[in-house]
């Protein structure tokens, strides 16, 4: 018995409906890569529909939305068509055990009961040994001693410190003083943790790792400074001392490549 295919079953598959819109708008796969830093053997895979070397789903989204993008398609039709093909987009898992190490809280503090006790002591023994040599220095002599002239007491003038200027707080928006003649570019991980990889414009590697909540990162260049994000989503990005304004999906992954003459999208 045979079962028809559904509409879905017919429909071309995304590494064909890339390779075609590529070769429509005539474009190269060399010319592919290096407009979106994707390299060249996975391009190939992709349009073989292979994304065994995209490194994971994630990755894998991530390099589809890239390719489409810059094909002019819209991504998120592909992208929707590779989740129902590899079991669906999986919920998301905290990466906080992988990546940071277990905090050892200390023990609290016990209070110390002997010093108490021994201070007590000391003090007790101090006010007796006060009281005693007082009192014997009640005879006339004391009371002679007592009955004279009050010695003159200089009254010293309170010091007046002078007031020390503050030091003024270093500004939140330091990053709005970026040199003209560099590329300054700021990341902040404000609404969550994200991987993230920075080179400068010879391909030597800035940084590599995981920017945490509230951490931020600045680099700068003479010439460009390219990004790979791996959760767009989390971060707010400053370039040139300008806020980048592009909504990033959570856990989209972004290529991005900055000169000086941005804050325009990379």
């Amino acid at each position: 018995m045979s079962i028809g295919n559904s509409p879905e079953d017919d429909r071309p598959s995304i590494g064909r409906v890339l390779q075609q819109a590529r070769i429509a708008a005539g474009l190269t796969v060399e010319e592919i890569s290096s407009s979106t830093r994707v390299r060249i053997p996975i391009v190939h895979a992709i349009e073989a529909d292979d994304f065994s070397r995209c490194g994971g789903d994630v990755y894998a989204r991530g390099h589809i939305r890239t390719l489409a993008r810059a094909v002019k398609l819209d991504p998120e039709p592909l992208v929707s068509q590779y989740d129902a093909e590899h079991g669906g987009r999986p919920a998301p898992t905290p990466a906080a055990p992988l990546f940071e190490a277990e905090r050892i809280r200390s023990e609290p503090r016990r209070p110390n009961w002997t010093a108490a006790m021994v201070a007590a002591i000391v003090a007790v023994v101090g006010f007796v040994g006060f009281t005693f040599f007082k009192g014997g220095d009640d005879g006339p002599a004391a009371t002679q001693v007592a009955e004279g002239p009050a010695p003159h007491k200089k009254s010293s003038a309170p010091k007046t410190d002078k007031p020390v200027d503050p030091k003024p707080a270093p500004s939140d928006s330091a990053i709005a003083a970026a040199p003209r003649d560099k590329v300054t570019v700021r990341l902040d991980a404000n609404q969550g943790k994200s991987w993230i990889s920075a080179k400068d414009h010879n391909g030597r590697l800035l940084f590599d790792g995981l920017l945490l909540q509230g951490q931020s990162k600045t680099f700068q260049d003479q010439e460009r400074v390219d990004l790979v994000l791996g959760d767009a989503g989390s971060i707010e990005l400053f370039v040139n001392g300008k806020k980048v304004e592009d909504q990033f999906q959570p856990g989209q992954v972004e290529r991005l490549s900055y000169t000086k003459g941005d804050p325009a999208v990379g």
